[in-house]
């Protein structure tokens, strides 16, 4: 199938980072709503959302930056370094501003969706329609569960900065985060080399969320967002779908999907689906707004 969406790749320079990122063109789609989309760590945008961007039907633009530590954006120094969950709500505040978008839909994948949190938190005016496959910090309905794992993937983080160490540290990675995952040597050796492209990078990426972790208030976060979509992989943890669950009960803004047959890699196994949901969920937010 041909890519209905043109994508121009550019760069957007700031003191301290360089920022790589990708605007896709539908002309075809006459609404003008635009759609910001974020990554998780240790993966770049494009390998992220492109297949899901394909089959999106209400967006004729759509942002897809690469973060601090991750894909082709890099620091001026060409180094890695550390970041917050603050500088990445930053950059993409700068970014968005950068290029007058003044209002879009939003979403992310796992510590993207964490960074979609926080700006829609301190930024509600900007931000319309919400998407989340499987965010961080949403992980759990404990509170101290959700740290205890943090933890875990900080672990994880050790082996990535240890040269001989990455395959293991990657592996520790999807044990925590995906216990439940059909593990496949293909798939296993594929999701190894995505993750492993800048080990240093997804190791400070995994340390920010961690970092994020010990500073919010959860609940106030949650508060503070607008119309949520949140994807979870049928796979996943059952505490994950508890969580998801019992938001979805108690808060009308909030609309839990389950994603058969896949878990926390649900944007790569399952982007036709996604994409169908977010357009249909897309289209019940606009007919009730």
């Amino acid at each position: 199938m041909k890519h209905p969406f043109s994508v121009e790749q550019r760069e957007f320079h700031q003191p301290d980072q360089h920022i790589i990122y990708r605007i896709y063109r539908n002309p075809e789609i006459e609404t003008k709503r635009r759609l910001v989309l974020l990554h998780g760590a240790g993966v770049a945008g494009v390998d992220t959302w492109d297949a899901i961007i394909a089959f999106l039907s209400h967006w004729s633009e759509v942002l897809v930056p690469d973060q601090r530590g991750m894909g082709d954006t890099y620091y001026p120094d060409r180094l890695e370094h550390p970041f917050t969950a603050q500088e990445l709500v930053a950059d993409i505040n700068a970014l968005v501003d950068h290029l007058g978008w003044w209002q879009f839909d939003l979403g992310g994948y796992s510590m993207g969706g964490l960074v979609s949190l926080l700006f829609k938190q301190q930024h509600s005016d900007r931000v319309g329609k919400q998407f989340l496959l499987e965010s961080a910090v949403l992980d759990r309905p404990c509170w101290e569960t959700t740290v205890e794992l943090r933890n875990q993937l900080s672990d994880a983080s050790i082996h990535l900065r240890q040269n001989a160490d990455v395959e293991r540290g990657i592996t520790n990675f999807l044990d925590a985060i995906s216990p439940n995952r059909r593990v496949s040597p293909q798939v296993e050796k594929l999701t190894v080399s995505r993750l492993g492209y800048r080990p240093e990078g997804f190791a400070n990426a995994l340390d920010c969320v961690t970092k994020a972790v010990q500073q919010i208030n959860r609940e106030q976060l949650v508060a503070a967002q607008g119309d949520v979509t949140s994807f979870i992989g049928g796979n996943s943890v059952d505490l994950m779908h508890q969580y998801q669950r019992d938001l979805a009960e108690r808060l009308p803004n909030w609309h839990y999907f389950m994603m058969a047959g896949t878990d926390h890699s649900l944007p790569f196994q399952k982007p036709r689906q996604i994409a169908k949901t977010m357009n249909d969920e897309m289209q019940r937010f606009l007919d009730n707004i």
